[in-house]
């Protein structure tokens, strides 16, 4: 049997991709010729003045000064917040102490032995009727005697 041959415009393709032919056939055609108006713009876009590129130096100095004032301000805030929480522990420690040194002086405070050298030995005695008197104060906070005549 004899094998019949199509003949064809497209070659055949031995691989298992599939190309597009129509990429290959715009590759192979030869460019346009660009008019003159289109290389002179394309030109000119290539070139800058130098009043532009002043400004362009401008602002990139402009935006380098501000984030290296930015990183700085960052890293000043880092270490406030270091130096604030180590206060802080500080702090706490020392509360801590505070309370354990009071506790341990309110444990020591013998109030009855404090009453007897009062009476016994200093020679005070309790307040009598007439000698307590009462006031009414708009603010519970404390109050002063402005008069001494009553002693």
């Amino acid at each position: 049997m004899a094998q019949r041959r199509r003949v064809s415009n497209t070659p055949y393709i031995y691989d298992n991709t599939a190309r597009d032919l129509q990429i290959r056939r715009q590759m192979e055609e030869p460019r346009r010729q660009m008019s003159h108006e289109t290389r002179k713009n394309r030109e000119k876009a290539r070139h800058m003045s130098i009043g532009y590129v002043t400004f362009l130096m401008g602002a990139l100095i402009a935006c380098a000064a501000f984030l290296v004032n930015y990183i700085q301000m960052q890293s000043e805030l880092t270490t406030k917040i270091t130096e604030v929480s180590r206060m802080e522990s500080e702090l706490n420690s020392l509360k801590l102490s505070n309370d354990e040194e009071y506790s341990r002086i309110t444990s020591n405070i013998n109030l009855e032995e404090i009453k007897r050298i009062a009476i016994g030995e200093l020679g005070m005695t309790y307040a009598t009727e007439g000698q307590v008197i009462t006031y009414a104060s708009s603010s519970n906070d404390y109050m002063r005697q402005a008069d001494t005549s009553q002693n």
